[in-house]
């Protein structure tokens, strides 16, 4: 459809209507989960306003529960398939209290030639009250996934994309995927800022070689 004639620009207006009038917590992304439209209850789920989703990382606002399931979406994806893609997900409500829930992805664009963008409907299924160890602690450290820490370790003592992906059994793509997620997320040119990023947020432990996450060392004992 053009959307500069005058019908179609009619029909546009009426479908962000219906999509800022719409209970369910609803947003567009682009295909590296990058928020481009939220509706204000997608936006009130994460005690913000719409415009300020603009440019976030969908999966830095609601943490994803099984790493593998994100990894398998953005394979996927790469591969142009065009299924309906779901995600176990938690994240912090206004009040503390720590929600779950699953996020729905449909790609969808005009062609299939296209670059999809992604529908994300967010389904909430329960609260956690916040445990009292977590409240007197805080939120100091950045939230990473269990593969983008081990990834971050690897960078920082020297590997290429390519043992990373050796070491994580994940593909060069699949490596270089988790790197835009973060370079996204903490707003870093290059790689050696994300490993100084990934030292003054605690994700990797200072002191340890070689590098190494701080739940590994924690768990190693010392």
């Amino acid at each position: 459809m053009d959307w500069t004639r005058p019908e179609a620009v009619v029909w546009r207006n009426r479908a962000l209507m219906v999509f800022d009038r719409v209970a369910v917590p609803v947003a567009v992304c682009d295909v590296y989960g990058m928020v481009q439209l939220a509706n204000p209850a997608m936006a009130a789920e994460c005690g913000t306003t719409p415009g300020r989703l603009r440019g976030r990382d969908v999966l830095e606002l609601f943490r994803p529960q099984e790493t593998t399931q994100v990894e398998r979406i953005a394979e996927a994806l790469r591969l142009r398939h065009r299924s309906r893609y779901q995600v176990s997900v938690q994240w912090r409500a206004e009040g503390g209290a720590e929600r779950y829930g699953e996020l729905t992805a449909d790609p969808v664009s005009d062609t299939v030639e296209d670059t999809p963008a992604l529908l994300v409907m967010l389904r909430v299924l329960g609260e956690r009250e916040p445990s009292a160890e977590s409240s007197a602690r805080g939120t100091t450290v950045t939230p990473v996934t269990l593969v983008e820490a081990r990834i971050l370790a690897l960078l920082a003592g020297g590997a290429t994309t390519a043992r990373a992906a050796r070491e994580t059994g994940l593909t060069t793509d699949g490596v270089t995927y988790h790197l835009r997620r973060l370079s996204a997320r903490w707003g870093a040119a290059n790689r050696t800022e994300l490993v100084a990023r990934a030292y003054a947020t605690g994700v990797l432990v200072v002191g340890v070689w070689p590098p190494a996450p701080a739940g590994e060392v924690d768990a190693g004992g010392s």
